[in-house]
C-alpha cells in the first residue's frame, strides 16, 4: 500500500499521523523457521539486514507479514537514507502493519484492526520498532515533525483496508523535500575533482518523456565518485535520454537506469531543483516511478 502525496497538512477525525521515515520500505516474511525481506521491487535483503532479520525469526507467531521500513538514526533519532547506505547494520524495522498473521489473512479489516495486532505481536527489541504517531491532530503532528527535522508524516484512515496500489486512505505530506530522480549524465570534472563534475537529473512528465530538472554536484565523497563512475560506464550512451537537454558542456549522457535520492530546498517555478544533494542510490526504485511532482489538492 502506498501514500499519496498531499500539499498541505490536515486534521480529519478517526485518522492518525505517523512519522514518515527516511530508508527502505521491506516487507518481512516469517514462515517457521525462515525470515525473507523482500524490497518494494522484490529485491532479497535477508543478508544484508540480517540482525533485522533474526529480530523477526524471534517473534513468538509462527507465520508473519509484516510491513514497514528499515531505517537508520541520526544523533536527535531521526531517519536519514544516506546513513543507512553507509551503516546497514546499525538499521532498525519500523514497523507498521500485519497483514498476515498465524494463518489468518488480515489484510481487508481495518487499519485499527490490524495495528492492535501489531502491537501484540512486536515489541520495541534488537532491531524491531513500532511506527511512531506523533499526535492525535494532524495539525499538531505537522508541527512536531517540522520541530523534530523529520522527513514528513503519513496520515492514514483507520477504517480502510489494506489496498495493495496507491491509495488515498494514507496521505503522505512532507516537511523535508526529497524525490528519487533519474540519472541521464554527468558533467566532465574541474579543479579537484574527480571522476565526475556533476549529475544531470530528470523525471518523466505525464506525457511519458524524461524531462531534465537540473543537476547535483554535492553530496559526494571520492569513494562514492568512484563507485558512481564505474557503475555509470556501461551505460554511456551517444544520445540524450532527456526531451530538453541541458546547456552544459563537456556532458556525458546515460541510459535512464540508474535513480538517485536527493534532497533539496525547493521546485523553481519551471520545475528546476534548488540547492539539490545527492543521499544515495535506489534500486528498490523504478526509474519509471520518478515523475515531476503532481500534488494532490486538499
Amino acid at each position: 500500500m502506498l501514500a499519496t502525496l498531499v500539499s498541505k497538512p490536515f486534521d480529519r477525525p478517526g485518522w492518525v499521523y505517523e512519522e514518515k521515515y527516511d530508508g527502505y520500505r521491506i516487507l518481512a516474511y516469517k514462515e517457521g523457521s525462515h525470515v525473507t525481506l523482500l524490497s518494494r521491487n522484490d529485491i532479497d535483503r535477508t543478508d544484508a539486514f540480517k540482525h533485522v532479520a533474526d529480530a523477526v525469526l524471534a517473534l513468538p507467531s509462527r507465520t508473519l507479514l509484516l510491513d514497514g521500513e528499515v531505517v537508520a538514526f541520526d544523533s536527535r533519532h531521526v531517519s536519514r537514507f544516506q546513513l543507512l547506505q553507509e551503516h546497514s547494520e546499525k538499521c532498525q524495522y519500523a514497523v507498521f502493519d500485519c497483514l498476515y498473521k498465524d494463518g489468518k489473512d488480515l489484510r481487508k479489516l481495518p487499519l485499527q484492526e490490524r495495528r492492535q495486532t501489531l502491537e501484540n505481536v512486536v515489541k520495541k527489541d534488537n532491531g524491531l520498532l513500532l511506527s511512531r504517531r506523533l499526535a492525535d491532530n494532524g495539525i499538531a503532528a505537522y508541527r512536531r515533525a517540522k520541530e523534530e527535522g523529520l522527513e514528513g508524516l503519513v496520515a492514514k484512515d483507520l477504517s480502510a483496508p489494506y489496498i495493495e496500489r496507491r491509495s488515498t486512505k494514507w496521505l503522505k505530506v512532507k516537511v523535508h523535500q526529497e524525490e528519487e530522480l533519474v540519472i541521464g549524465g554527468y558533467t566532465a570534472p574541474e579543479g579537484s575533482r574527480v571522476k565526475f563534475g556533476a549529475l544531470l537529473l530528470g523525471a518523466y512528465d505525464k506525457g511519458g518523456r524524461l524531462v531534465y530538472v537540473g543537476k547535483v554536484g554535492t553530496g559526494f565523497s571520492k569513494s562514492i565518485l568512484q563507485s558512481l563512475y564505474r557503475s555509470f560506464q556501461p551505460l554511456v550512451s551517444p544520445s540524450s535520454p532527456f526531451a530538453n537537454p541541458p546547456r552544459e558542456r563537456a556532458v556525458t549522457y546515460l541510459k535512464p537506469r540508474l535513480v538517485a535520492q536527493i534532497s533539496f530546498q525547493e521546485w523553481t517555478a519551471d520545475w528546476k531543483l534548488r540547492q539539490p544533494v545527492y543521499l544515495g542510490l535506489r534500486d528498490d526504485k523504478s526509474p519509471r516511478e520518478c515523475k515531476l511532482p503532481n500534488l494532490r489538492k486538499l
